[in-house]
């Protein structure tokens, strides 16, 4: 009976030009993964760092002053009224502003909290919550582009992207 080696007799050696070409693909492909992975961390931060500017006043409200504000009139992008205050120690003012995008019309009256400046307010309650959270749900349907396109993950991009579809249209049904 002959003796059979145990290295295979067809074996293909690849040379080192080959080898090194296909190294330097791999490393391009991992650099462009990272790349995306950057890119999509950065635009869910940004969407963080932008909602976190209003979204801290109306989600710790504690020592803040709270109240209800009476809309007199709007502009462009800002509407004014009386701020009538509803915590301990809140005082009222003749006048405060909130951004008219927040869906007020003169006339209303609507709940807010005051940010630390005295003048500017935000609007509280869970329509303010999900209204300040906008941006980020808008990074998040962007970053769920870069994840389907620049990773191919599919299933987190559907995920992140329903996320951020889900927030932007609870802000709008809200509001």
């Amino acid at each position: 009976m002959p003796v059979m080696s145990s290295a295979p007799a067809n074996r293909v050696k690849r040379s080192r030009v080959r080898r090194t070409g296909e190294s330097a693909f791999g490393l391009l492909l991992l650099g462009q993964r990272l790349v995306m992975v950057l890119v999509a961390l950065l635009l869910v931060v940004a969407g963080v760092w932008a909602s976190w500017g209003s979204a801290q006043y109306v989600m710790l409200t504690e020592g803040r002053e709270r109240g209800s504000m009476k809309v007199e009139r709007c502009g462009e992008e800002h509407c004014t009224g009386a701020f009538l205050p509803s915590s301990p120690g809140a005082r009222a003012r003749a006048e405060v502003t909130v951004e008219a995008s927040v869906a007020v019309r003169a006339g209303e009256s609507v709940p807010v909290v005051v940010k630390p400046d005295g003048s500017g307010v935000v609007r509280a309650g869970a329509t303010g919550v999900l209204y300040a959270w906008l941006p980020l749900g808008g990074a998040l349907v962007l970053a769920a582009l870069v994840v389907a396109g620049g990773l191919r993950m599919t299933r987190t991009a559907c995920v992140l992207g329903l996320a951020g579809a889900g927030l932007v249209t609870a802000a709008f049904v809200a509001l």
